[in-house]
């Protein structure tokens, strides 16, 4: 295993222990329910708005979930580079996710790119993208992500 691939499972492992924003948000503007029929996995993620400035960011994010090493993880690194951000930041940060788990392993973010910027340690999913079976995985946070945020703002 390489440096770098032990690097990131490093991360991934401690992102499944940690678990930032676990936990249920009592107030929230949206929720959206994901299952993946597949594995098992299961997520409840909630959101919440701040509306005070030009444009709505992410208060808050909390879930609760079972499943794997990889959803829990990637939920967690949603939670730990999104939270904060501004809704159209959030929806940039699901598209480089999703560019890069559809590439089989053909995109990966240089450290310094925009898109690493947006989606921070979830970089490390990058060797994940080559497993077709993991990739709902890895997504199941970031696509329940989009349908609330989608649902917050409409």
């Amino acid at each position: 295993m390489s440096d770098l691939a032990g690097m990131y499972q490093e991360i991934i492992l401690d992102h499944s222990r940690r678990r930032v924003g676990a936990g249920e948000l009592a107030e929230f503007d949206a929720e959206r329910f994901e299952k993946n029929p597949s594995c098992g996995d299961e997520l409840r993620l909630r959101v919440r708005l701040d509306r005070s400035g030009t444009e709505p960011t992410l208060a808050e994010i909390g879930w609760v979930g079972d499943g794997c090493s990889i959803s829990l993880a990637s939920v967690s690194m949603l939670v730990e580079q999104l939270r904060g951000r501004t809704v159209t930041e959030a929806f940039a940060a699901v598209e480089a996710m999703r560019t890069m788990m559809r590439s089989r392993g053909q995109v990966s973010y240089d450290e310094d790119s925009p898109e690493a910027e947006l989606i921070g340690d979830a970089v490390a999913f990058e060797g994940t993208a080559k497993y077709v079976m993991r990739v709902k995985c890895a997504m199941l946070g970031w696509v329940a992500l989009e349908t609330a945020l989608r649902e917050a703002t409409s």
